[in-house]
């Protein structure tokens, strides 16, 4: 089975003032290069989902992409993008660039559910939260994504992942959580 990745970059980061959410530092390295480091041995290819300028990005040596629709219409439209990017896989993988500890089984864990019972979707789990911008999808959705974002106007990740066959996966959140999100800059102090 091969598996791409999308990593989300994507959004104004307006609750951290803006910019680049990603290129904020945890334990002295910008959070991006520590989802990248993670998750690239885990997939077969990888691409940035990040609008406006691609060259803030070019160091990190990935392919940039920006939304395949307009607007900063939310996560779901950096998931088709990655889709449309990744042409050829079965599955790709979202993650969003302000999760800097993401687990290194993810994809591992993720896939189960779809080679036992034929999911997909199937999202990160922890601490009783579902991250469904942390997950594995089938890109026989492709075409049923793109519809809903321009002919439905559909924004919120789980009222469309309802329409299919999903579950979750729980991780441990001993020592940390693996789903942390920096959303605030107050979220990253003392990290």
């Amino acid at each position: 089975m091969k598996i791409g990745c999308v990593v989300l970059a994507g959004g104004l980061a307006r609750r951290m003032g803006g910019g680049d959410k990603g290129l904020r530092e945890v334990q002295g390295k910008p959070m991006i290069k520590r989802v990248l480091e993670t998750v690239a041995p885990q997939v077969d290819h990888l691409v940035i989902n990040a609008n406006g300028d691609p060259a803030r990005f070019a160091s990190l040596g990935y392919e940039i992409i920006g939304d395949s629709i307009e607007g900063f219409v939310g996560p779901l439209a950096g998931v088709l993008a990655g889709m449309d990017a990744l042409q050829g896989y079965d599955y790709i993988l979202s993650v969003p660039t302000d999760t800097p500890f993401l687990p290194n089984d993810l994809v591992e864990k993720l896939i189960k559910p779809i080679m036992s019972d034929g999911m997909e979707i199937v999202m990160a789990r922890s601490g009783g939260y579902d991250h469904p911008v942390v997950a594995l999808w089938s890109m026989a959705l492709k075409e049923d994504l793109r519809h809903a974002l321009i002919e439905e106007d559909v924004r919120k990740l789980k009222m469309w992942v309802s329409r299919y066959r999903y579950t979750c996966v729980e991780w441990a959140c001993d020592p940390q959580d693996p789903f942390f999100n920096a959303n605030r800059p107050e979220d990253l102090v003392g990290l």
